[in-house]
């Protein structure tokens, strides 16, 4: 007799979906920012682009070593001091996020990231 595990569904609290999403867009506007496309950060990152995708998108199965490594690679901040609510900051960085243009170019020099 075979026995099929239910899957479980694994929940999150609001503020963890939110600091995902925050974190998330915010190494999506500094990708755009440094006009890095969503190929050139997933070959320095180590990843696929889908994987980026799930980063810039703030999927929480996505290895915490990658979305940190996404985060310093374009210059991310990793912690705010005393987060009680992230919706606020969330809501500035998809209002900046609309104004950045949906394509991205390569730079026509060498990307200078020795920070």
């Amino acid at each position: 007799m075979d026995l099929v595990m239910p899957s479980k569904s694994r929940s999150y609290s609001k503020l963890t979906k939110e600091a995902l999403k925050l974190l998330g867009q915010s190494i999506k506007l500094a990708r755009k920012g440094r006009r890095m496309s969503e190929k050139d950060l997933a070959e320095r990152v180590g990843i696929a682009r889908s994987t980026l995708q799930k980063v810039e998108n703030g999927d929480p199965v996505v290895d915490i070593g990658i979305v940190f490594e996404a985060a310093v690679l374009t210059g991310v901040p990793l912690f705010e001091p005393e987060a009680t609510s992230l919706a606020s900051h969330l809501r500035g960085v998809r209002d900046k996020l609309e104004l950045m243009p949906t394509y991205i170019r390569k730079p026509k020099g060498e990307v200078k990231d020795d920070f």
